[in-house]
């Protein structure tokens, strides 16, 4: 069990920190998704600021677990809002939303697991 915790944990904490990365540098992908989405492109860095911090607090639920559990709620959370983003202009594209949403649900359900 605590190996899965941890394992799972580092994944769900790079994959969100890449996404910030490619939100804060103006990588093409983001920017496609943003108009795709009819989002303004202005929100790209604080959606990326969003995906670090979340990032930066499932590490920092190693040492503070209350911090990982919060971060993990605010992963769900975010991608939840992302989903409701694609399916408010009809975009059935899910496989990116699927993997970071069950990655952060996965993280959420270890984390509550380990420390109940």
């Amino acid at each position: 069990m605590f190996a899965a915790y941890v394992t799972v944990n580092v994944i769900a904490s790079v994959l969100t920190a890449a996404a910030a990365v490619t939100y804060f540098i103006g990588h093409d992908f983001p920017k496609a998704q943003m108009r795709m989405k009819r989002l303004p492109l202005s929100w790209m860095p604080m959606l990326g600021t969003f995906l670090a911090a979340g990032s930066l607090g499932l590490l920092a639920g190693f040492a503070v677990p209350a911090l990982g559990i919060a971060a993990a709620i605010g992963l769900v959370l975010y991608f939840v809002g992302a989903l409701i983003a694609h399916l408010r202009v009809g975009s059935r594209d899910l496989v990116g939303w699927a993997v970071f949403f069950v990655t952060a649900t996965s993280t959420l359900v270890l984390h509550l697991a380990h420390h109940a």
